[in-house]
């Protein structure tokens, strides 16, 4: 079988992710051990992103073309992919949660919804809250003044029975 035989699967296989990725962080795994690895592996399965490990010639290969093409130029040493198939910010937001805990992992650069991310970026967009919890704020907020507002006409009517 000849060598492109044996890739191309590969190659689909990285497209297929591709394809239905929202988000994808590239990241620099050099010096964690099996256990860190598992560690974050199972956290970030645990949220619905695909880790995966591929050469850097085959990333290249599947991201041409696509929303993910900018990070063809940080496939340089050892990288893995989180793919981010349900929320968009999940592979940043554990991965940055683990570096604590992990100080050998690095973030390369990473794609958010079709936005380009260099390594500083993409530390931003962990830090932001999840959509949940960024709809419930505007929605307290929204909601703060009305209650506000039925306390006080509530407050006058209390005061005008007692009256």
């Amino acid at each position: 079988m000849a060598k492109i035989e044996m890739k191309q699967p590969v190659v689909e296989e990285i497209k297929g992710y591709v394809a239905t990725a929202t988000s994808a962080v590239l990241v620099d795994y050099r010096g964690l051990t099996v256990t860190q690895d598992t560690e974050l592996r199972k956290k970030l399965r645990e949220a619905g992103v695909v880790y995966k490990v591929y050469k850097n010639t085959m990333l290249n290969f599947a991201f041409k073309g696509t929303q993910f093409e900018a990070l063809s130029k940080h496939l340089e040493g050892p990288t893995a992919v989180a793919f981010g198939l349900e929320d968009a910010t999940a592979p940043a937001k554990i991965i940055n949660d683990q570096l604590k805990a992990m100080p050998k992992l690095e973030f390369k650069a990473g794609v958010v919804e079709g936005n380009y991310y260099d390594e500083k970026g993409i530390q931003v967009i962990a830090t932001i809250p999840s959509r949940e919890v960024l709809i419930s704020r505007l929605l307290g907020s929204m909601q703060s003044p009305i209650t506000n507002f039925a306390r006080v006409i509530k407050q006058i009517a209390e005061k005008n029975e007692v009256a």
